[in-house]
C-alpha cells in the first residue's frame, strides 16, 4: 500500500485559506528559544552508505520543476550541478537532468526513470515531489534519494534509509538582502517596502519575514506590503504586482518569484529592487541593488562525495551563511545607500559567529483566531530546526498581505 507523505514545509500552513502549498491548518505556536552563546555550526551526520564507488560508476540525477530559461531557481540549481561535476571531475554523461517535472513529466515517472538509467543518487529540487520521491526510495533501495524540504510517512513517522532531507538556511540570505533594502528605504526617507510573492506557505512567509526583519534591523520604522501572484514564474503577474506595490508608495521591492518582471517594472517606475536566486542587475541596472542566492553546488558536491568515499549522505542537511551555503551578488554601489556594505559586513560576521539569529524577538503576531503571540526580547525562533524545512508561517506586525 502506498502511504501518503506529509511534507514538513506544509505542516504549519498559514490559516488564510487554501493555496498550492497546502490547505490551511492550525498548529501549535512556535516556541521561542533563549539566545545561546556563539558556537561552531554542527556537522551533518551521515547515514549508513555502501562502500565507496569508483568515480566512473557515479551517475547523478536531478529533478527540476522548471527549466533554465526561468532566470532564477532552476537556472541556479543547474549551475550547482555544473559546480558539482567540476568539483568531482565528472564527465558530461554522468549528470542526468530532467526539466519541467510536475508539469510536462510526472514526478514519479521521472524519479523512476533516473533510477532505471543507473543513477546512484537523485536530487529532487521541489518540495512538491516529496511523495513520489519517497516512494521511489522505497522501490529502489540501491539508489540514494535527496529531497528538498524533506518529508515523513504519516503512518510510521519514518523514512527509508536511502531517503535524505536537505534545505539551506535560506532565511539568513533573505535577512541580508533585507538589510540592503532597509538601508535604501532609509536613504529615501520612505519606510514602505513591497514584496512580490507567489503564494501563502511557510517557505514564502518565512522568506519575506526574514527580509522584513533584515530591513527593520537597520531602519526600525519600516513596514512592508506583500502581494501574492498565485504563480512561481509569470512575468506579467510579477510586473502587475510590482506596479501595485509602487503605486501604493513602496520605494524598494523584494521578490521570491522567478521571472524578471518585478525588477524591470521597478526600474520603469523609478523604484529600487532586491532579488533572490539570480543577479538581476543586467535586466534592471537602474533598480537592482543586489540579490541573495543559494550555493546549491555545495550540497550536491557533499552528498555525491559521500558516495564516492563511502562516508555516506547526510540524513539531514541545513547549512547556512557560516558554511558558505548562501551568497550575495555584488552590491550595486552606484545605487545602494551609503553604509550598506558596512551593515552587510557586520551582519555577515555575526551570522558566522552564531550571535545573530534571524527570527529574534521581540516579534509579535496575531493568529487566525485573533489571539496575540510574541517572541520576547532575548529569545529567538529556530527556523528549519525540524526536518530541514521552513516552518515560520505567521504574518507578523508590520507586514500587510494585499489582495493580488
Amino acid at each position: 500500500m502506498k502511504h501518503r507523505l506529509i511534507p514538513l514545509f506544509l505542516a504549519g500552513a498559514l490559516a488564510l485559506g487554501t493555496s498550492a502549498c497546502g490547505p490551511a491548518q492550525t498548529r501549535p505556536t512556535p516556541a521561542a528559544s533563549p539566545a545561546p552563546e556563539a558556537s561552531a555550526a554542527p556537522t551533518p551526520t551521515p547515514t549508513s552508505a555502501p562502500e565507496g564507488l569508483e568515480k566512473a560508476e557515479l551517475l547523478v540525477g536531478l529533478l527540476y520543476p522548471g527549466d533554465v530559461s526561468d532566470q532564477g531557481y532552476t537556472r541556479s540549481l543547474s549551475a550547482g550541478a555544473d559546480e558539482m561535476a567540476q568539483a568531482l571531475g565528472l564527465e558530461e554523461g554522468q549528470i542526468r537532468e530532467r526539466y519541467n517535472v510536475g508539469t510536462e513529466e510526472d514526478a514519479a515517472q521521472a524519479a523512476q526513470a533516473l533510477a532505471d538509467a543507473g543513477c546512484r543518487i537523485v536530487f529532487s529540487t521541489s518540495p512538491f515531489f516529496g511523495e513520489e520521491v519517497i516512494q521511489a526510495a522505497q522501490d529502489n533501495p540501491e539508489v540514494q534519494f535527496c529531497q528538498l524540504a524533506g518529508g515523513i510517512w504519516e503512518e510510521t513517522g519514518s523514512t527509508p534509509e536511502n531517503f535524505h532531507r536537505y534545505y539551506p538556511a535560506v532565511h539568513e540570505g533573505r535577512y541580508l538582502a533585507g538589510i540592503a533594502a532597509g538601508e535604501k528605504a532609509k536613504e529615501l526617507g520612505n519606510p514602505r517596502l513591497g514584496y512580490v510573492a507567489p503564494e501563502a506557505c511557510a517557505e514564502v512567509i518565512s522568506g519575506f519575514t526574514a527580509f522584513y526583519l533584515g530591513a527593520k534591523s537597520v531602519y526600525p520604522e519600516v513596514v512592508m506590503d506583500v502581494v501574492y501572484t498565485g504563480a512561481w514564474e509569470d512575468a506579467a503577474q510579477d510586473s502587475q504586482a510590482a506596479k501595485t506595490l509602487v503605486n501604493r508608495g513602496c520605494g524598494v521591492l523584494g521578490q521570491h518569484t522567478d521571472s524578471t518582471g518585478a525588477a524591470t517594472m521597478a526600474e520603469q517606475l523609478g523604484a529600487f529592487y532586491v532579488g533572490f536566486g539570480s543577479d538581476q542587475s543586467g535586466h534592471a541596472p537602474g533598480a537592482a541593488l543586489l540579490s541573495a542566492g543559494v550555493n546549491w553546488g555545495l550540497y550536491f558536491t557533499q552528498a555525491a562525495q559521500g558516495l564516492l568515499d563511502g562516508s555516506g549522505v547526510p540524513e539531514e542537511w541545513n547549512l547556512g551563511w557560516a558554511e558558505g551555503a548562501l551568497y550575495l551578488t555584488t552590491l550595486n554601489d552606484a545605487l545602494a545607500a551609503p553604509g550598506t556594505q558596512e551593515a552587510l559586513d557586520e551582519a555577515q560576521a555575526a551570522l558566522k559567529a552564531g550571535t545573530l539569529h534571524v527570527f529574534s524577538g521581540p516579534i509579535q503576531w496575531t493568529d487566525a483566531q485573533g489571539e496575540a503571540f510574541e517572541i520576547g526580547e532575548g529569545a529567538w525562533y529556530d527556523e528549519c530546526a525540524e526536518g530541514c524545512a521552513p516552518t515560520f508561517d505567521h504574518i507578523i506586525e508590520g507586514i500587510t498581505v494585499l489582495q493580488g
